[in-house]
């Protein structure tokens, strides 16, 4: 196979863990319009992000497993004859980890070693996406981070995601499984949880503005981030599942630019039309897992597969707040 050339998804059989939720969601529509039969398994847990309403114009051309990716039977029921499995199950609160340490535990740990599992015994010659973030590495110690920054993660959910990005890369050397991991930065976009902060201050930040709320910044807002949409996101898991030079390897998947708390705020605000930045006192439980810049190459990515992010952040933002605007009540659900 030649430097980034890749097979086509059409006709494979793909599994999506955690598939009713943002990425995944949008990763099925993804397969099943390059041609994929698709299997969305998810059970629906409150802190995690699954709605019935990403799947609702697309549920007749899938299949929908209701269950817990804590269910081993299940989980091998479902891995059995899949060519591609994404891991997009996950706990995804940075506080709600920091409250419910074990429940993260579980689902952002233990569930990884029963699919790794599930993997090695039925159908251990299928390509297998896991996904990460980029939240693993904690404060930064150079700038821009690569690959082969240390890792010191400053809560529990990106401990855990750290953890088990190890189960992954262990199990991968071990027992010989085409395994990958993807890094994720601030995804934004369509069909994201925008009702609840436990689930991305950017998402949280939209659903405030699309509500004329004011959006709080803790204090001065500057530390920077990297936003990424989740349409550059699929297309990254798209060519990673196809192309064996990403077998065994760690990615950081994030857009080119970095643009601070406060400058995403206003961003947001702008292209909502309404809603008002303002800054207040940081609380004392959050300044204690405050991390500072994020600044993160992806120069590993695009040259293993040619990937490249496509969406400017302006134009992303205009295309959301569209998504949302006739659909608020389906993903302001508590």
């Amino acid at each position: 196979m030649t430097e980034h050339q890749q097979e086509s998804l059409e006709g494979k059989q793909v599994l999506i863990t955690g598939g009713l939720g943002f990425i995944g969601s949008n990763l099925a529509r993804k397969c099943l319009e390059a041609g994929a039969a698709v299997t969305v398994y998810d059970c629906l847990d409150p802190h995690s992000g699954g709605n019935m309403s990403n799947i609702d114009d697309i549920k007749d051309q899938l299949t929908l497993s209701v269950n817990d990716i804590l269910n081993f039977e299940k989980l091998c029921e479902s891995v059995i004859d899949k060519d591609l499995v994404v891991n997009c199950a996950a706990s995804t609160s940075h506080a709600f980890s920091m409250r419910e340490p074990w429940v993260d535990q579980d689902v952002n740990s233990k569930a990884v070693i029963n699919l790794l599992e599930a993997v090695r015994r039925f159908n251990p010659t299928v390509k297998l996406v896991h996904l990460g973030t980029t939240t693993q590495l904690g404060t930064l110690r150079y700038e821009p981070a690569d690959e082969k920054h240390p890792e010191f993660p400053t809560d529990i959910y990106s401990a855990n995601k750290s953890v088990s990005e190890k189960y992954v890369l262990i199990y991968a050397n071990s027992y010989n499984l085409r395994a990958t991991v993807l890094r994720l930065s601030n995804v934004y976009g369509p069909r994201a949880s925008i009702h609840s902060p436990e689930f991305t201050f950017n998402n949280f930040f939209l659903g405030l503005a699309m509500q004329d709320k004011p959006i709080t910044v803790y204090g001065e807002g500057n530390q920077l981030r990297n936003l990424i949409h989740v349409d550059d996101v699929v297309t990254a898991i798209e060519k990673t599942f196809l192309n064996p030079d990403t077998d065994g390897e760690v990615f950081f998947v994030t857009g080119d630019n970095h643009i601070s708390i406060a400058g995403i705020a206003a961003a947001i605000v702008e292209a909502a039309g309404k809603g008002e930045v303002k800054h207040i006192e940081w609380p004392a439980e959050r300044k204690s897992t405050e991390f500072g810049n994020a600044i993160i190459s992806n120069d590993k990515l695009k040259q293993a597969t040619g990937w490249l992010p496509s969406i400017v952040l302006e134009e992303g933002l205009r295309e959301t707040v569209a998504f949302y605007r006739d659909r608020l009540d389906e993903y302001l659900r508590k």
